[in-house]
């Protein structure tokens, strides 16, 4: 289970555990990775509040360890149907057109167990890089 603070500040876990997580975070550290998307019906609601721009998150490895530091830049929430082109490239996931990021997203969801459908509501969360830990 993963603490609610590491090092005073909230973690974020990318992905699942495991290769697509480890992947994730080498995406982030070499700057690559810009952004991160999140369900908002899953990812958030009912207990986990949006990020804010200025916070800063502690960014998680496969064992909950603080591997990266990052402050949040820009917060929007889209449909699922709506994510930009922009988006899709702040992410850095190989997606380079929005279609590209829901095609891979909806697969990731569900293969998760969870509906996605073109109303669904997206977190898209950019960020920079403050620190490597």
């Amino acid at each position: 289970m993963i603490p609610e603070f590491v090092n005073g500040l909230r973690p974020l876990e990318l992905g699942e555990p495991g290769e697509l997580r480890s992947r994730l975070i080498d995406l982030i550290v070499n700057g690559n990775k810009r952004a991160t998307a999140g369900a908002l019906e899953w990812d958030y609601e009912p207990s986990e509040p949006i990020e804010a721009v200025g916070e800063k998150f502690a960014v998680v490895g496969n064992e909950h360890e603080h591997v990266a530091t990052i402050q949040i830049t820009r917060v929007e929430i889209s449909s699922f149907a709506d994510v930009p082109d922009e988006f899709a490239l702040a992410e850095a996931e190989g997606d380079l057109t929005g279609d590209d990021f829901r095609q891979s997203h909806f697969k990731f969801w569900t293969d998760c167990g969870y509906e996605i459908n073109d109303e669904s509501k997206i977190v898209m969360a950019y960020f920079e890089l403050l620190e490597v830990l």
